[in-house]
């Protein structure tokens, strides 16, 4: 069970950032499956800007490899208070924000 009163975490990363070997973004959904989220979701961007200002598109032949990444979870605010402390040092560039979600259902068939 979910309570209506969720959370939604954002992780805003890059394509290519790693960690312990992999992307990053694979390594936070398997820590958040580890930690017993209720669930993460990785969307991929075709454009977007940072904290360094460079665009980052696929439409410019070559000119970024490195697309941005939104690594999504949702869950408590406390669970995700946690999970944040615990995933922050893995993070070197990017950005991450949590805000309410009103859970309006959370259902496996």
């Amino acid at each position: 069970m979910l309570s209506e009163d969720g959370a939604l975490l954002r992780i805003f990363i890059g394509e290519q950032d790693k960690y312990a070997g992999k992307p990053l973004y694979e390594w936070l959904v398997i820590q958040a499956k580890q930690n017993g989220l209720a669930g993460a979701t990785v969307l991929r961007g075709i454009m977007g800007f940072g904290a360094a200002s460079r665009i980052h598109t696929f439409k410019i032949e070559r000119l970024s490899e490195d697309l941005p990444i939104i690594v999504e979870f949702v869950d408590t605010r406390e669970k995700l208070e946690a999970f944040l402390e615990l995933i922050n040092p893995a993070i070197h560039d990017g950005m991450a924000t949590l805000e309410k979600a009103h859970v309006r259902f959370y259902r496996s068939s």
